[in-house]
Protein backbone atom coordinates (compact mmCIF):
# COMPACT_ATOMS: atom_id res chain seq x y z
CA UNK A 1 0.00 0.00 0.00
CA UNK A 2 1.36 3.45 -0.85
CA UNK A 3 2.60 5.36 2.16
CA UNK A 4 1.22 8.76 3.07
CA UNK A 5 4.02 11.34 3.11
CA UNK A 6 3.66 13.54 6.17
CA UNK A 7 5.19 16.95 6.80
CA UNK A 8 7.36 17.25 9.92
CA UNK A 9 5.49 17.69 13.17
CA UNK A 10 5.33 21.28 14.49
CA UNK A 11 7.81 22.07 17.29
CA UNK A 12 4.98 22.22 19.84
CA UNK A 13 1.42 20.86 19.69
CA UNK A 14 -1.30 23.35 18.86
CA UNK A 15 -4.16 23.80 21.36
CA UNK A 16 -6.76 21.10 21.09
CA UNK A 17 -10.04 21.99 19.43
CA UNK A 18 -13.40 20.27 19.46
CA UNK A 19 -14.77 19.06 16.10
CA UNK A 20 -17.90 17.34 17.45
CA UNK A 21 -19.82 18.64 20.45
CA UNK A 22 -22.96 16.63 21.25
CA UNK A 23 -24.90 17.77 24.32
CA UNK A 24 -27.83 15.79 25.79
CA UNK A 25 -28.93 14.57 22.33
CA UNK A 26 -32.09 12.50 22.14
CA UNK A 27 -33.77 10.76 19.23
CA UNK A 28 -37.27 9.34 19.33
CA UNK A 29 -38.99 7.49 16.50
CA UNK A 30 -42.70 6.83 16.26
CA UNK A 31 -43.51 3.20 15.49
CA UNK A 32 -47.27 3.33 15.17
CA UNK A 33 -48.53 4.24 18.63
CA UNK A 34 -45.20 3.33 20.24
CA UNK A 35 -42.37 5.82 20.84
CA UNK A 36 -38.93 4.25 20.36
CA UNK A 37 -36.19 6.11 22.24
CA UNK A 38 -33.07 5.43 20.17
CA UNK A 39 -30.96 8.01 22.03
CA UNK A 40 -31.82 9.05 25.57
CA UNK A 41 -29.45 11.94 26.26
CA UNK A 42 -26.01 11.43 24.73
CA UNK A 43 -23.25 13.94 25.45
CA UNK A 44 -19.94 13.57 23.67
CA UNK A 45 -17.01 15.77 22.64
CA UNK A 46 -14.51 14.66 20.01
CA UNK A 47 -11.29 16.58 19.53
CA UNK A 48 -9.57 17.29 16.25
CA UNK A 49 -7.15 14.51 15.37
CA UNK A 50 -8.90 11.85 17.45
CA UNK A 51 -9.67 8.28 16.35
CA UNK A 52 -12.80 7.11 18.15
CA UNK A 53 -14.47 3.71 18.03
CA UNK A 54 -18.19 3.63 18.89
CA UNK A 55 -19.33 0.21 20.07
CA UNK A 56 -22.63 -1.28 21.18
CA UNK A 57 -24.99 -4.14 20.52
CA UNK A 58 -27.82 -4.01 17.99
CA UNK A 59 -30.36 -1.42 19.15
CA UNK A 60 -27.86 0.44 21.33
CA UNK A 61 -28.23 3.65 19.29
CA UNK A 62 -24.82 3.71 17.63
CA UNK A 63 -26.14 3.89 14.05
CA UNK A 64 -28.62 6.60 15.04
CA UNK A 65 -25.78 8.58 16.59
CA UNK A 66 -23.66 8.15 13.47
CA UNK A 67 -26.50 9.43 11.28
CA UNK A 68 -26.83 12.51 13.46
CA UNK A 69 -23.07 13.15 13.46
CA UNK A 70 -23.11 12.87 9.66
CA UNK A 71 -26.00 15.35 9.34
CA UNK A 72 -28.10 12.61 7.76
CA UNK A 73 -30.68 12.84 10.55
CA UNK A 74 -31.68 15.47 13.09
CA UNK A 75 -31.90 14.93 16.85
CA UNK A 76 -35.26 15.16 18.58
CA UNK A 77 -33.66 17.16 21.36
CA UNK A 78 -30.32 18.43 22.57
CA UNK A 79 -27.59 20.20 20.61
CA UNK A 80 -25.04 19.19 18.01
CA UNK A 81 -22.21 21.55 17.11
CA UNK A 82 -19.95 20.65 14.18
CA UNK A 83 -16.83 22.81 14.16
CA UNK A 84 -18.64 25.08 16.66
CA UNK A 85 -21.61 25.53 14.29
CA UNK A 86 -25.10 24.48 15.42
CA UNK A 87 -26.35 22.28 12.57
CA UNK A 88 -29.98 22.98 13.53
CA UNK A 89 -29.59 26.36 11.83
CA UNK A 90 -29.21 24.83 8.35
CA UNK A 91 -31.74 23.75 5.75
CA UNK A 92 -31.41 20.60 3.63
CA UNK A 93 -29.28 22.28 0.94
CA UNK A 94 -26.89 23.68 3.53
CA UNK A 95 -26.62 20.29 5.21
CA UNK A 96 -25.82 18.64 1.87
CA UNK A 97 -23.06 21.20 1.33
CA UNK A 98 -21.67 20.55 4.82
CA UNK A 99 -21.64 16.81 4.19
CA UNK A 100 -19.76 17.30 0.92
CA UNK A 101 -17.15 19.68 2.36
CA UNK A 102 -16.64 18.62 5.96
CA UNK A 103 -17.49 14.90 6.21
CA UNK A 104 -16.31 11.81 4.40
CA UNK A 105 -18.44 8.66 4.71
CA UNK A 106 -17.25 5.05 4.55
CA UNK A 107 -19.81 2.23 4.68
CA UNK A 108 -19.69 -1.53 5.26
CA UNK A 109 -21.15 -2.25 1.80
CA UNK A 110 -18.69 0.08 -0.01
CA UNK A 111 -21.56 1.78 -1.96
CA UNK A 112 -19.65 1.79 -5.24
CA UNK A 113 -21.46 2.26 -8.56
CA UNK A 114 -21.32 -1.19 -10.28
CA UNK A 115 -20.38 -0.18 -13.84
CA UNK A 116 -18.14 2.76 -12.96
CA UNK A 117 -14.34 2.61 -12.93
CA UNK A 118 -12.39 3.49 -9.80
CA UNK A 119 -11.21 6.89 -11.03
CA UNK A 120 -14.75 7.98 -11.93
CA UNK A 121 -16.06 6.67 -8.58
CA UNK A 122 -13.66 8.92 -6.71
CA UNK A 123 -14.40 11.91 -8.95
CA UNK A 124 -18.13 11.83 -8.12
CA UNK A 125 -18.08 14.11 -5.01
CA UNK A 126 -15.96 16.62 -6.91
CA UNK A 127 -18.41 16.60 -9.80
CA UNK A 128 -21.23 17.37 -7.37
CA UNK A 129 -19.11 20.24 -6.03
CA UNK A 130 -18.74 21.66 -9.57
CA UNK A 131 -14.96 21.32 -9.94
CA UNK A 132 -13.48 21.41 -13.47
CA UNK A 133 -12.72 18.05 -15.07
CA UNK A 134 -8.93 18.43 -14.98
CA UNK A 135 -8.94 19.30 -11.28
CA UNK A 136 -11.32 16.43 -10.53
CA UNK A 137 -8.97 14.00 -12.25
CA UNK A 138 -5.88 15.36 -10.49
CA UNK A 139 -7.43 15.12 -7.04
CA UNK A 140 -9.02 11.72 -7.66
CA UNK A 141 -5.69 10.28 -8.81
CA UNK A 142 -3.99 11.68 -5.71
CA UNK A 143 -6.64 10.18 -3.44
CA UNK A 144 -6.30 6.77 -5.10
CA UNK A 145 -2.52 6.94 -4.75
CA UNK A 146 -2.97 7.83 -1.08
CA UNK A 147 -4.93 4.63 -0.41
CA UNK A 148 -2.59 2.46 -2.45
CA UNK A 149 -4.88 2.08 -5.47
CA UNK A 150 -2.95 4.12 -8.01
CA UNK A 151 -2.52 1.06 -10.22
CA UNK A 152 -6.24 0.21 -10.25
CA UNK A 153 -7.76 3.46 -11.50
CA UNK A 154 -9.42 1.85 -14.55
CA UNK A 155 -10.81 -1.18 -12.72
CA UNK A 156 -14.51 -1.82 -12.16
CA UNK A 157 -15.75 -2.90 -8.70
CA UNK A 158 -16.28 -6.44 -10.02
CA UNK A 159 -12.57 -6.58 -10.86
CA UNK A 160 -11.49 -5.66 -7.31
CA UNK A 161 -11.33 -7.60 -4.06
CA UNK A 162 -13.41 -6.50 -1.07
CA UNK A 163 -10.42 -4.79 0.50
CA UNK A 164 -9.61 -2.98 -2.74
CA UNK A 165 -13.22 -1.85 -3.10
CA UNK A 166 -13.15 -0.44 0.41
CA UNK A 167 -9.94 1.44 -0.34
CA UNK A 168 -11.59 2.99 -3.40
CA UNK A 169 -14.52 3.95 -1.17
CA UNK A 170 -12.10 5.55 1.29
CA UNK A 171 -10.43 7.46 -1.57
CA UNK A 172 -13.86 8.77 -2.53
CA UNK A 173 -14.47 9.78 1.09
CA UNK A 174 -11.23 11.80 1.37
CA UNK A 175 -11.10 13.34 -2.12
CA UNK A 176 -12.88 16.53 -1.00
CA UNK A 177 -10.31 16.79 1.82
CA UNK A 178 -12.86 16.67 4.66
CA UNK A 179 -11.50 17.08 8.19
CA UNK A 180 -13.85 14.38 9.52
CA UNK A 181 -14.31 10.74 8.44
CA UNK A 182 -17.30 8.70 9.63
CA UNK A 183 -17.02 4.95 9.04
CA UNK A 184 -19.92 2.58 9.69
CA UNK A 185 -18.64 -1.01 10.19
CA UNK A 186 -15.93 -0.40 7.54
CA UNK A 187 -14.39 -3.86 8.01
CA UNK A 188 -17.65 -5.80 8.37
CA UNK A 189 -17.43 -7.37 4.90
CA UNK A 190 -13.67 -7.95 4.85
CA UNK A 191 -11.41 -10.89 5.63
CA UNK A 192 -8.71 -10.58 8.28
CA UNK A 193 -5.97 -9.56 5.82
CA UNK A 194 -8.07 -6.83 4.22
CA UNK A 195 -9.25 -5.68 7.66
CA UNK A 196 -5.63 -5.20 8.68
CA UNK A 197 -4.88 -3.18 5.52
CA UNK A 198 -7.92 -0.93 5.97
CA UNK A 199 -7.14 -0.30 9.64
CA UNK A 200 -3.56 0.57 8.74
CA UNK A 201 -4.93 3.03 6.18
CA UNK A 202 -7.21 4.63 8.77
CA UNK A 203 -4.23 4.94 11.12
CA UNK A 204 -2.20 6.66 8.38
CA UNK A 205 -5.05 9.06 7.60
CA UNK A 206 -5.46 9.81 11.29
CA UNK A 207 -1.71 10.42 11.66
CA UNK A 208 -1.98 12.80 8.70
CA UNK A 209 -4.48 14.91 10.62
CA UNK A 210 -7.96 13.55 10.03
CA UNK A 211 -10.49 13.03 12.78
CA UNK A 212 -12.08 9.57 12.45
CA UNK A 213 -15.15 8.13 14.12
CA UNK A 214 -15.94 4.51 13.33
CA UNK A 215 -18.74 2.22 14.37
CA UNK A 216 -17.71 -1.36 15.00
CA UNK A 217 -18.85 -4.41 16.93
CA UNK A 218 -15.39 -5.99 16.65
CA UNK A 219 -13.10 -5.60 19.71
CA UNK A 220 -10.01 -6.10 17.54
CA UNK A 221 -11.01 -3.10 15.42
CA UNK A 222 -11.85 -0.96 18.44
CA UNK A 223 -8.46 -1.82 19.92
CA UNK A 224 -6.83 0.23 17.14
CA UNK A 225 -8.66 3.41 18.22
CA UNK A 226 -7.38 6.12 20.54
CA UNK A 227 -10.70 6.22 22.38
CA UNK A 228 -13.56 3.77 22.82
CA UNK A 229 -17.15 4.92 23.43
CA UNK A 230 -19.72 2.24 24.26
CA UNK A 231 -23.48 2.74 23.95
CA UNK A 232 -26.29 0.73 25.54
CA UNK A 233 -30.00 1.51 25.42
CA UNK A 234 -29.36 4.94 23.90
CA UNK A 235 -26.88 6.05 26.56
CA UNK A 236 -23.09 6.31 26.81
CA UNK A 237 -22.09 3.65 29.33
CA UNK A 238 -18.33 3.77 28.74
CA UNK A 239 -15.96 6.43 27.41
CA UNK A 240 -12.39 5.24 27.66
CA UNK A 241 -9.27 7.05 26.44
CA UNK A 242 -6.64 4.62 25.10
CA UNK A 243 -4.09 6.95 23.46
CA UNK A 244 -3.61 10.68 24.00
CA UNK A 245 -4.44 12.89 21.03
CA UNK A 246 -2.61 15.96 19.77
CA UNK A 247 -4.37 18.60 17.70
CA UNK A 248 -2.65 18.32 14.28
CA UNK A 249 -1.69 21.40 12.31
CA UNK A 250 -3.66 22.05 9.09
CA UNK A 251 -0.48 21.65 7.06
CA UNK A 252 -0.39 17.94 7.90
CA UNK A 253 -3.77 17.08 6.43
CA UNK A 254 -3.80 14.79 3.38
CA UNK A 255 -4.20 14.49 0.54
Amino acid sequence: MSAIHLAPRPPRPLPRSVVIDVADVTKTYAMGDVAVHALRGVSLRIERGDLVAVMGSSGSGKSTLMNILGCLDAPSGGRYLLDAIDVRAFDDDDLADIRNRKIGFVFQSFNLVPRTRALAQVELPLAYAGLPRAERRRRALLALETVGMGDRVEHLPSELSGGQQQRVAIARAIVTNPPLLLADEPTGNLDSHSTHDVLELFADLNDAGRTIVLITHEPDVAARAKRVVRLADGLVVEDRRVVAVEDPSPERSAP
